[in-house]
């Protein structure tokens, strides 16, 4: 191990798009844990759309930034958190840290599962995407799904999550031809269009003429708008995030059929999935076997090395993955 640690400050506010001049690779002495608490090695980290919303006020500047990660412990002073072990905790965007018991949780390990499945299809993505359909929607056998961002992390989990469901037809967005061509190919929609083609209500009608049942909304603005019309009486809305707006400078979109949803007796709820751990292990035993045959694949963008974490989260904001994008460190592979 070496003898210093690096982390990543963020050291200005964005105005629009960050850049990579918004953030700063610090070098420090290596921490040592003190009793009761434990050393960390990172090997993944995970970037995710909600750390843009982060920087508007969120992260404190010139500090290291919070983040899902996976590490090894290296040097412990409590014996909850045994040396060699893996454990799962928040303090990313740096290569180690010190975790109390209360901060990491070991991550249990299933035969054939790659540890990064924790951060994507496991974790907080998977989370997401599960608690929406069965806890916010709860959706059933035969309905039909629209997604927005269904190239992302948390829409191919949704998509994948929604078909072991049996959900009817499966509708999503997603920002380029070839990135619709890989979620009907390979995580199980039935149409997906680019969003750049056109009108996304004329987009969406198109792909489900008949409309939908549910909507899982990581987009906000026009597509908010476009599934409000396409949505069917009684139909859910489930709302992740707003992706159209995180490096929006002008006004945001005005929804103008807003009366929709009281003439079609529509329901929109929005969560944060930190209130839902208790819903952790049900994940583990709904997907863990279906991750073991090979009927769910996990989608994975992996960036090599933490020196690649900022132009991963950044490529992340411009859409560059497909699905989960997470930054694995060098001999990560245990």
């Amino acid at each position: 191990m070496t003898d210093t640690a690096l982390t990543v400050h963020q050291t200005a506010r964005p105005h629009g798009f960050p850049t990579a001049g918004h953030f700063a690779f610090v070098e420090s002495a290596m921490p040592a844990p003190g009793p009761g608490t434990a050393l960390v090695e990172n090997l993944y980290w995970s970037v995710d759309p909600y750390h843009r919303e982060m920087m508007d006020g969120d992260f404190a500047l010139h500090a290291p930034l919070e983040g899902r990660t996976i590490g090894r412990v290296v040097h412990s002073r409590h014996p909850s958190l045994r040396e060699g072990g893996i454990v799962f905790h928040r303090q990313g965007w740096r290569t180690h840290a010190v975790v109390t018991t209360e901060q990491a949780r070991p991550v249990p390990r299933f035969d054939g599962v790659p540890l990064s499945a924790h951060l994507s299809i496991l974790g907080g993505t998977g989370l997401t995407a599960y608690v929406g359909l069965t806890r916010i929607a709860g959706l059933q056998e035969g309905q039909d799904v629209f997604v927005s961002a269904a190239a992302g992390g948390v829409g191919t989990a949704t998509g994948r999550l929604a078909r072991l469901m049996g959900a009817g037809r499966l509708v999503g967005s997603a920002g380029t031809s070839a990135k619709a061509a890989y979620l009907t190919e390979h995580v199980g929609y039935d149409e997906v269009f680019d969003y750049h083609a056109g009108p996304v209500a004329e987009l969406l009608a198109g792909a489900a003429p008949d409309g939908v049942d549910v909507y899982m909304d990581n987009v906000g603005g026009e597509h908010l708008e476009a599934a409000i019309s396409s949505l069917r009486e009684y139909g859910r809305i489930v709302r992740i995030g707003t992706i159209a707006q995180y490096n929006a400078t002008g006004t945001p979109h005005a929804l103008r059929n807003l009366p929709d949803i009281v003439e079609k007796s529509l329901r929109m709820e929005g969560f944060l999935v930190r209130n839902y751990a208790d819903v952790q292990e049900e994940l583990y035993a709904f997907v863990v076997p279906h991750l073991q045959s090979g009927r769910v694949t996990l989608d994975e963008t992996v960036v090599d090395g933490f020196d690649g974490i900022v132009d991963g989260f950044l490529g992340m904001l411009r859409g560059e993955n497909r699905g989960k994008i997470i930054v694995r460190a060098a001999g990560a592979d245990v």
